[in-house]
């Protein structure tokens, strides 16, 4: 097979252009699809090497824009301690429901913006937004009353509301299910990165109060809301959007890993009677319709809801649980670094294990259950054990986050559903930040006991849906066996049994 150019005239840049990228998009999917095409056919490829170089263009970009997104959301609890709520005059009910906005707005607007970044490009949505945000974020510096902040926090979370579930998803349009974990994990550990980056710059930035006539916690908007903007101009030109059209891929190397993509999933049948299920890409809002009524997404909300009700917990007032153990501001930003970083490392190193041994649920158990431990320490504890159980628990939170969210995406066949689910799991979930952010009350400081025993429920919650997916998922599988060896398949056409995606009788559910 004879390589692409490497740099083919595949941009739209107005209508006339439109067609060159639908046509290049169409020669590789029918190139990878091509009937007698098998794994066989690309056995001379090294696929290690096309890893890495899918690697070492996209996960950089996106662990930057998910961290400036993470920094952006969570920088009001560094402003907090640096004055905000009294310079604004906020009582503390009034701050609770700036925290609270924000994620109601990020949800709603979660299901249609991943719906719309596969049809208008991940290279436009994605920075598109990301300017919107950044801009709000940086108005966010010049609000003058409770009023103002409330309205930023809701129009912050209408704009960052596509990131995260854009960036989850456009993984999956470039990884199977083996690999997506620890993708997932080097992106996402950006979050923790931008916890840890956070408490730093937070630091440095206070030290302008004062400069042009505006407070420390100001400036903190003001200069990331607009470090964020420079970034989203940068993406725009460096974000790539599908493996079709990748010119640091050869035509071939992207045949291959549409080939991969297509293919992954469902069982083969060894009795010479095997038939190829490609999953479905087209878009029909049957699709979109199926999201909604899985059982599946909705159980995993509720684990979803064990982590990341904690995780909220923890990036909105780990630097006031650890200023009310007897720190000042300044201490208690340094000391919110190594829980970051070692969450960080964690969550990458439980990721590449999960993968390599193609499981899900045991790591996310178990990491819910030191979520669990961490609280337990919060709650019994003096200020050492706390500063301990925060750290055991934050090292839960981002090492199961990851895996929550590869183990769903693992289970949704088709790329339109896939999008949808991914946005409800997130979107839906999301709301967990909703509760979080009024778990942790001034009047409770300095020991937070409920606020402790809120995320130790919900994680309790999350470990007991878990355990209803791994059992669910083991049952449904063996059925499908059983069906499988019966020749069920032999009822459906291929194109039937894509339709059907992860409710076919070949396709295989990882737990």
């Amino acid at each position: 097979m004879s390589a692409m150019p490497e740099k083919p005239e595949v941009v739209e840049v107005d209508e006339a252009q439109h067609p060159i990228e639908k046509d290049v998009i169409n020669h590789m999917d029918a190139m990878a699809l091509a009937s007698g095409t098998t794994f066989e056919s690309f056995a001379h490829l090294d696929e290690k090497k096309i890893l890495r170089k899918m690697d070492i263009r996209l996960i950089p970009m996106l662990a930057l824009l998910y961290l400036l997104s993470f920094l952006d959301r969570g920088n009001i609890g560094n402003a907090k301690i640096e004055g905000l709520q009294e310079d604004l005059m906020m009582t503390d009910d009034q701050y609770n429901l700036c925290l609270t906005v924000f994620f109601f707005s990020y949800a709603a607007f979660e299901v249609p913006s991943n719906l719309l970044l596969k049809r208008l490009r991940p290279s436009r949505w994605l920075p598109g937004i990301m300017v919107a945000w950044g801009t709000v974020m940086t108005l966010m510096g010049i609000v003058r009353n409770f009023q103002g902040l409330l309205s930023a926090r809701f129009f912050l979370g209408v704009t960052e509301a596509g990131l995260y579930p854009g960036c989850a998803y456009y993984l999956t349009m470039w990884y199977c299910r083996r690999e997506i974990q620890l993708r997932q994990a080097m992106f996402f550990s950006a979050a923790s990165i931008a916890g840890a980056f956070s408490g730093l710059l937070a630091f440095a930035i206070a030290k302008l109060d004062g400069l042009g006539g505006l407070e420390g916690w100001r400036w903190i908007f003001i200069l990331e809301g607009l470090a964020t903007v420079v970034v989203a101009i940068s993406a725009f030109f460096l974000l790539y959007d599908f493996p079709e059209t990748a010119t640091f891929l050869t035509e071939e190397e992207r045949a291959f890993v549409i080939y991969r993509l297509k293919y992954q999933g469902h069982m083969e049948v060894k009795d010479g009677s095997a038939v190829r299920v490609a999953q479905a890409d087209e878009f029909d809002w049957k699709y979109v319709r199926d999201a909604f009524k899985d059982w599946q997404i909705w159980v995993n909300i509720f684990v979803y809801w064990g982590i990341v009700c904690p995780l909220y917990g923890i990036s909105l007032f780990l630097p006031t649980i650890i200023k009310s153990l007897g720190y000042v501001s300044s201490t208690a930003q340094l000391l919110t670094v190594p829980i970051y970083v070692t969450a960080a490392i964690l969550a990458v190193l439980v990721a590449y294990f999960s993968d390599r041994v193609g499981k899900r649920s045991p790591f996310v158990i178990v990491c819910l259950l030191a979520i669990l431990l961490g609280f337990i320490l919060c709650i019994t504890g003096g200020p050492g054990v706390v500063y301990a159980g925060v750290f055991i628990a934050t090292a839960g939170i981002y090492s199961s986050f990851a895996g929550n969210i590869a183990w769903l995406s693992n289970n949704l066949a088709g790329g339109y559903k896939r999008s949808a689910g991914m946005a409800i799991q997130i979107g839906v979930g999301n709301l967990g930040g909703a509760f979080a952010s009024n778990f942790y009350r001034q009047k409770d400081s300095p020991r937070y006991i409920l606020g402790h025993a809120l995320e130790l429920a919900f994680t309790s919650v999350g470990l007991i849906a878990a355990a209803v997916l791994l059992l669910s998922y083991n049952r449904i599988n063996k059925k499908r066996a059983k069906a499988l060896n019966d020749g069920a398949h032999n009822q459906f056409t291929p194109e039937e049994l894509s339709t059907k995606g992860d409710k076919a009788v070949t396709f295989r559910y990882i737990y």
